[in-house]
């Protein structure tokens, strides 16, 4: 049986609030001050799905290709990015991510990693509410895979 209207609104409200405090929290701690969470967000995907066109990239972060390559500028500046030719189309250029956009990214996640499990340590759950946690992120990770 489906949720009733009532109740997913509520949970969403509820989710929404909790959500964008914790994201607030976390994005605090980065590995590198000098770099925007959307050139974070770059190197995270490139990491985790390897090379992509900046068209790609941008799609996927939700952005304009013209933003992207703003983006991918900045990155490549700083040597966390780099560019080169598409094999089959000469026109376009994939962006791989480098050593040290990675090192970035691994970095980042520790820290953020390591503040979020402190947060949780402050609380002093117990066994079964960590596990209740654990279940819940299962549940919104299905609802923004879709």
């Amino acid at each position: 049986m489906s949720a009733s209207e009532e109740s997913l609104h509520l949970t969403a409200t509820d989710l929404r609030m909790a959500t964008f405090r914790m994201a607030r929290r976390l994005r605090c701690a980065r590995a590198t001050d000098s770099m925007s969470d959307a050139q974070l967000a770059v190197l995270a995907e490139l990491r985790a799905n390897g090379r992509r066109t900046i068209t790609t990239l941008a799609e996927r972060q939700r952005v304009t290709a013209p933003s992207m390559t703003n983006i991918v500028n900045g990155l490549e500046e700083q040597g966390f990015v780099a560019r080169t030719p598409d094999e089959d189309d000469r026109r376009r250029v994939q962006v791989d991510i480098t050593d040290a956009g990675t090192e970035i990214v691994v970095e980042t996640i520790r820290r953020r990693d390591e503040l979020l499990a402190d947060m949780l340590r402050e609380v002093d759950y117990t066994e079964d509410e960590l596990a209740t946690l654990r279940e819940a992120s299962a549940l919104m990770r299905r609802a923004v895979e879709r």
